[in-house]
């Protein structure tokens, strides 16, 4: 059984015990929830107190793997500057979509309000301060206090001023440091697998406590949730076939021939390095020339995850409604920012740990509890499957525009695939 499918069927079963509860021994509710909360709570203050460094290390080696990338040649510089500009069209796409979806389908008040009062650890909502001194406050005074402090978007600024001055030292000492945040990336990675092992525990103490206090209720809410977020993957999916119609000039027949088989791999394993092959053998077929694909199709698997800052931005939008957090211009537009390069250092993570990594420091921006992600963790399976869908339709399509007007050499020989 999978890692997804044991957290799935834990919430699954924690759920339906505290309904169970509620409805059958009322009386024994309080007491139940009194050993049950804390149980879930330590699971996720474990899995909280990762996100700093992973966050940090991630951005670190995110840049410099980036910026070795584009000294590669001229179609790795030309495919980073696409992947950019359509992560943030992406974390964009969801800052409108997002809440249009929820005005035009909310999610139920009574619904709201029950969670709400059932995961009393996300009632502490740190307030969003005013314009003026949230900017002033955008540079760090005590990069150390702001990790303390979770102030996610000076952290990041910091991290990215500290990782593209890291590019201008000498080559040994840039290597030096850029083993260290490896080393302490993948050290947080197994940090995170041992949390994660014991997630069906936290998750069904957390969903015990839920099912008891929100009933019947928290099994809508988390459909309506699941709802919302697949509808802005679909849509920013769906620019794929436009990207390849309108900017690679490519039949919109073919190009859906071409993605199909890729797709069928997505939807089955999940992972879009696991689609590399089908993907590489659809864009032959769309007539991308190999050479082409060859470099940019590993190079979109490591460093491009198109549908990422859509849903990542979709789902802290959702929370933050969901507890009746003030939504703001400002605080949207630097909460895409944020999604857009949270994303760019997350791509090469399971889909269990980038969720909560790359969505905290999104969350914490728009001033939305961090806590649910404890619990909505448990249902990423299926927005999963269309996230994986998404980045490979999208993969095909930017590496059909950038091999837009490349000649095909005779019988386009094969060129070996670089590594992801």
């Amino acid at each position: 059984m999978s890692q997804a499918t044991r957290i799935l069927l834990s919430l699954i079963v924690g759920l339906s015990a505290g309904i169970a509860l509620a409805a059958f021994a009322p009386a024994y509710v309080p007491g139940v929830a009194s050993v049950a909360e804390p149980i879930g709570s330590a699971w996720l203050h474990g899995l909280q107190m990762t996100i700093v460094p992973l966050v940090v290390s991630l951005l670190v080696t995110g840049v410099a793997a980036t910026a070795e990338a584009a000294k590669a040649g001229r179609l790795a510089a030309r495919a980073i500057a696409l992947y950019v500009v359509l992560l943030f069209c992406s974390a964009a796409a969801a800052a409108v979509l997002t809440p249009l979806f929820l005005e035009l389908v909310p999610l139920p008040a009574a619904s709201a309000a029950a969670l709400r009062s059932a995961l009393t650890g996300a009632q502490a909502i740190p307030e969003v301060p005013p314009l003026g001194e949230f900017l002033a406050g955008v540079v760090p005074s005590n990069v150390v206090k702001a990790a303390g402090d979770n102030a996610f978007l000076s952290l990041i600024i910091f991290t990215l001023v500290f990782a593209f001055a890291l590019g201008r030292i000498e080559p040994e000492l840039r290597v030096l440091l850029t083993k260290f945040f490896t080393a302490l990336r993948d050290t947080m990675l197994v940090v995170i697998d041992w949390v994660l092992w014991i997630a069906p525990v936290g998750v069904f103490a957390l969903a015990l406590v839920v099912g008891a206090r929100a009933g019947t209720g928290a099994f809508g809410a988390l459909v309506h949730y699941i709802l919302t977020v697949v509808a802005v993957g679909v849509v920013v999916s769906l620019f794929a076939y436009p990207l390849a119609l309108l900017g690679a000039r490519l039949p919109l027949g073919r190009f859906v021939r071409a993605a199909l088989p890729a797709q069928v791999v997505a939807i089955s394993t999940q992972s879009s390095l696991a689609s590399l092959p089908a993907m590489l053998e659809g864009t032959r077929a769309a007539g991308v020339p190999v050479r082409v694909g060859g470099v940019t199709l590993p190079l979109a698997v490591a460093v491009f995850r198109a549908t990422g800052p859509a849903m990542n931005l979709a789902v802290a939008i959702y929370v933050a409604r969901w507890f009746g957090v003030e939504l703001t211009f400002g605080t949207i537009a630097t909460a895409t920012v944020v999604a857009t390069l949270t994303s760019l250092g997350s791509v090469s993570l399971p889909g269990t740990v980038s969720y909560v990594s790359a969505i905290a420091p999104v969350a914490a921006t728009l001033g939305a509890p961090v806590a649910p992600l404890g619990l909505l963790v448990a249902v990423e399976t299926i927005p999963d499957i269309i996230r994986t869908v998404g980045n490979v339709t999208m993969d095909i399509a930017t590496t059909a525009l950038l091999g837009r007007g490349a000649e095909p050499v005779e019988d386009d020989e094969l060129v070996e695939l670089p590594a992801a």
